[in-house]
């Protein structure tokens, strides 16, 4: 996910490599607030990347974190290293995890957002990375949050990141978004990391 396509190859997936250190920033921010959200169960990435040049990234990040439950993973490119090759607004997910967590094609995000939200086992966590003006948009507003409701918290990401093999940034900021399954916030706790 970028705002820009920095003048190279881009799939049609919409495919960025995530930030492996900056996910452990979020990952370091979140477990300060939710100590137990990966004790048990098991975590779900759905759209997971990886290629033979890069790791998946939110599998890479929360393994270098000593997350030990498992991490399944699914992804709809040929050359991902995922568990499973295929669409998952379209696979069926029989065992509810407790996290699902993903860098989601900014296209899709909502209708990802909503099936994770049906997935995910209860009081569970639903971590998306999206841009900060995810929370703009009249269409938004009037549907999405009034269906999903607000994140209960936000962790803002105080430099720009690089999806880019270069290493620029665009003119984008970005946050982890964060819902728990049951909890329908008044206000988003927003914490800059």
């Amino acid at each position: 996910m970028s705002s820009t396509n920095r003048g190279y190859d881009r799939h049609k997936s919409d495919y960025y490599v995530t930030p492996v250190d900056k996910i452990i920033d979020f990952l370091k921010a979140f477990a300060e607030r939710e100590k137990n959200a990966f004790n048990n169960g098991y975590i779900l990435d759905p759209c997971a990347g990886g290629d033979k040049n890069n790791p998946m990234s939110y599998p890479e990040a929360l393994r270098r974190f000593g997350v030990t439950v498992p991490i399944k993973t699914i992804d709809i490119r040929e050359g991902s290293l995922a568990d499973e090759i295929g669409d998952y607004l379209s696979i069926e997910v029989t065992e509810k995890p407790k996290v699902i967590i993903t860098n989601p094609p900014f296209s899709l995000a909502e209708p990802i957002i909503e099936k994770a939200l049906t997935e995910v086992m209860d009081d569970g966590f639903v971590i998306m990375l999206l841009r900060l003006n995810f929370y703009g948009g009249k269409k938004r507003y009037n549907g999405f949050w009034q269906r999903v409701g607000l994140p209960k918290y936000t962790f803002v990401h105080h430099r720009r990141m690089s999806f880019t093999p270069d290493g620029k940034t665009d003119s984008t900021e970005y946050a982890h978004f964060v819902w728990q399954k049951g909890y329908r916030p008044e206000f988003t706790q927003l914490a800059v990391i």
